[in-house]
C-alpha cells in the first residue's frame, strides 16, 4: 500500500496503552519495524511488539532516568538513551538481560540531542553544553568532539555520510565525518517570524529534506542541500511552549506532528498543503510522534502510547 492522502486521512488509533503515569518523552521503531520502544519521565522503558500491537515488558532507570532512547544500528536487543536526572552520561543497555553494557560519559550538561548511524555503530549526542560529540558503541572514549558556537540539536544523514546541527535556533551546519573536527563544511541561517527554539532535526528519507521541529507553533522544512526554505507549516495548538516531535512518512512525501490539544497534523512536502487533521483522543499534548519504517502504522504518544492503523473503504 502507497503512502497517500487519502490513506493517511484514513488513519484512526488502533490501540491506546496506558503503561505510563508520566509523559512519554521518546518513541522510537526498530529498523525492521517489528519493535517500538519507548522512554519516559516515569524512568520506564516500554518494548512493543508492533505485529501483536501490544507492550512485551517494562524497564526501569530509576537512579538516572531515560530519555532519547534509540535503538542501536540493526540491533533490537540494545539501546542507548541518555538520563534526564542524575548525570550526564549515555547509557548502553541490552534488553535482554537488562544490563548496561557501556558507558559514554564527557558532556557536562544535560542531553538534547541523539542520533544514531543508519550504517554502522557511531552515534552523535548534543548537549546544553554546547559541544556535539561522536561516538562509537565499541569504546566508551569520545572519537571526537566539536564546539558548534550555540545550544545544539543533530541528526545524521539518511547515508551515514554527514550530520546536520541546528546551533542556537538560527543556523544549520553540515559537517562530514570524516573530518568533522575541521568545523562545518556548509552553512546556512533561517529565522522563523516568531519566536521559538528548536527542539529537534530530521533528515528525510531521501536525504533531499531537513525538518526542524521548534517548541513555537510552527515546523520548517529546509532544502538539504541549499538551505533554502521549502515550507513552514503551522495551525496547530501549542501554546505552552512544549517540544513537539515532528517525524517525515518513510517515502519523504509528508510531515506530521502533534498537537497539545491531541490532534495529529499532516502536510504534504511536494504541496505545502495540510491533508489532514486526525484525533488521536490523546488526554494530553503528543509529546513525541514516529511513523513505523517498513510497516503502515505510526505511534503518537502524552502519558498513553497510541498505535495507528488505516482504514481504508471507511
Amino acid at each position: 500500500m502507497k503512502i497517500t492522502d487519502s490513506v493517511l486521512r484514513s488513519f484512526r488509533v488502533a490501540r491506546t496503552f496506558r503503561e505510563n503515569s508520566q509523559k512519554v518523552n521518546c518513541v522510537d521503531y526498530s529498523s525492521n519495524g517489528e519493535s517500538a520502544i519507548s522512554s519516559s519521565d516515569d524512568d520506564s522503558i516500554v518494548l512493543y511488539d508492533c505485529q501483536e500491537g501490544k507492550p512485551i515488558r517494562t524497564l526501569y532507570s530509576k537512579k538516572y532516568g531515560v530519555d532519547l532512547i534509540r535503538y542501536t544500528h540493526g540491533d533490537a536487543n540494545t539501546v542507548v538513551y541518555s538520563s534526564n536526572k542524575l548525570d550526564d552520561t549515555i547509557r548502553y543497555l541490552s534488553l535482554t538481560d537488562n544490563k548496561y553494557i557501556r558507558y559514554f560519559p564527557g558532556h557536562t550538561d544535560r542531553v538534547v540531542a541523539l542520533s544514531m548511524s543508519p550504517v554502522d555503530d557511531t552515534f552523535i549526542s548534543g548537549s546544553l553544553d554546547m559541544t556535539i560529540r561522536l561516538w562509537d558503541l565499541r569504546s566508551p572514549n569520545c572519537q571526537g568532539l566539536t564546539n558548534p558556537l550555540g545550544k545544539p540539536v543533530c541528526s545524521f544523514d539518511p547515508e551515514g555520510l554527514i550530520f546536520a546541527a541546528g546551533v542556537d535556533s538560527e543556523a544549520i551546519k553540515l559537517y562530514d565525518l570524516r573530518s568533522f573536527d575541521k568545523g562545518p563544511f556548509a552553512s546556512f541561517e533561517t529565522q522563523f517570524s516568531r519566536v521559538c527554539e528548536w527542539t529537534g532535526l530530521k533528515f528525510s528519507r531521501d536525504g533531499k529534506q531537513i525538518l526542524i521541529s521548534t517548541n513555537g507553533g510552527a515546523i520548517r522544512v529546509l532544502d538539504a542541500f541549499n538551505g533554502s526554505v521549502l515550507h513552514t507549516f503551522s495551525g496547530y495548538n501549542n501554546s505552552k511552549g512544549i517540544s513537539l516531535e515532528a517525524c517525515f512518512t518513510p517515502d519523504s512525501d509528508f510531515v506530521m506532528i502533534g498537537s497539545e490539544d491531541g490532534r495529529v497534523h499532516v502536510w504534504s512536502t511536494e504541496s505545502g498543503m495540510k491533508i489532514a487533521v486526525l484525533d488521536g483522543k490523546h488526554s494530553g499534548p503528543i509529546n513525541t510522534l514516529q511513523f513505523n519504517p517498513k510497516y503502515m502504522t505510526f505511534a503518537s504518544a502524552c502519558s498513553n502510547m497510541a498505535f495507528w492503523l488505516p482504514c481504508v473503504g471507511d
